[in-house]
């Protein structure tokens, strides 16, 4: 049975100067497919994902694991919600490429 998992990231920027005053919340979604008891032992040797929310690295191996992500900003899964960042940036206008 697969199984669902919801990660939430959060950012703000804040520009006292500039008057800025972000802030935004992304949710990704993560379907795990199901598992055996060896395939997890296999993974958490090779990786070793302690550090990791959710105990897996998307930007590794542990994308074996998934059936699916949904997110509008994949970054955000990795760290920052770097495109939501980028658009944030611009309009308190920094360029940006």
């Amino acid at each position: 049975m697969a199984r669902t998992a919801r990660f939430y990231t959060a950012c703000a920027v804040l520009g006292v100067g500039a008057g800025v005053r972000r802030a935004h919340v992304d949710t990704t979604t993560v379907v795990f497919r199901s598992l055996t008891g060896n395939e997890i032992e296999r993974y958490v040797a090779s990786e070793q994902p302690y550090d990791c929310a959710g105990g897996f690295k998307v930007e590794a191996s542990g994308i074996a694991l998934l059936e699916c992500i949904e997110s509008q900003d994949p970054t955000a899964l990795i760290g920052l919600p770097l495109i939501w960042l980028a658009g944030t940036l611009r309009g308190a206008g920094y360029h940006l490429p």
